[in-house]
C-alpha cells in the first residue's frame, strides 16, 4: 500500500511514493544490480536496449521466484550519467506499469566500461519484491 503523506514532506510525483507498506508479507526476495547484459553477456547497445535488458532480467529472476514486478516494493538505480535519469524513469514506470514505487537513482561515475561491467553505459538496477 503506497504512502504519499501530504503535510509535512515536499510532494511526491508520478512517478515517486514516499513508502511502500507490505502486511502479511510471507516471502522477500532481494535483487542483486542487475546489469543491462542479454544472456549470452552481451551487452546492449544503447542506453535503451540496455535499460530493457535490466527489466528483461529483473522479469526473470522474479519469475524463477514465482513472482512479477507487481511484487516490487522498492527500487534502486544506479547510473554512470545524470543524463541517463529520464530515460531510466521512463524505462522504470513501462516495466511496472505506471505503478510508483519508492525509487532512488544514484549517479555512481565509478561505473566503468571494465572489468565486469562490459559496457560504456553500465546502468544496473536492484530490487526488492515482496
Amino acid at each position: 500500500m503506497p504512502h504519499n503523506p501530504t503535510e509535512g514532506i515536499y510532494a511526491a510525483t508520478d512517478d515517486y511514493v514516499h513508502a511502500m507498506e507490505v502486511q502479511g508479507a510471507a516471502r522477500l526476495l532481494f535483487v542483486a544490480g542487475t546489469m543491462g547484459l542479454d544472456p549470452a553477456g552481451k551487452p546492449g547497445t544503447g542506453l535503451e536496449e540496455q535499460l530493457e535488458l535490466i527489466w528483461s532480467n529483473i522479469r526473470a529472476i522474479l519469475a524463477s521466484a514465482d513472482m512479477t514486478v507487481d511484487n516490487i516494493v522498492r527500487l534502486t538505480s544506479y547510473l554512470r550519467d545524470p543524463d541517463y535519469a529520464e530515460a531510466n524513469a521512463a524505462a522504470r514506470m513501462a516495466a511496472l506499469g505506471g505503478r510508483p514505487v519508492p525509487t532512488t537513482a544514484i549517479i555512481a561515475t565509478t561505473l566503468s566500461a571494465t572489468g565486469l561491467s562490459k559496457s560504456r553505459l553500465s546502468p544496473r538496477a536492484d530490487a526488492r519484491a515482496a
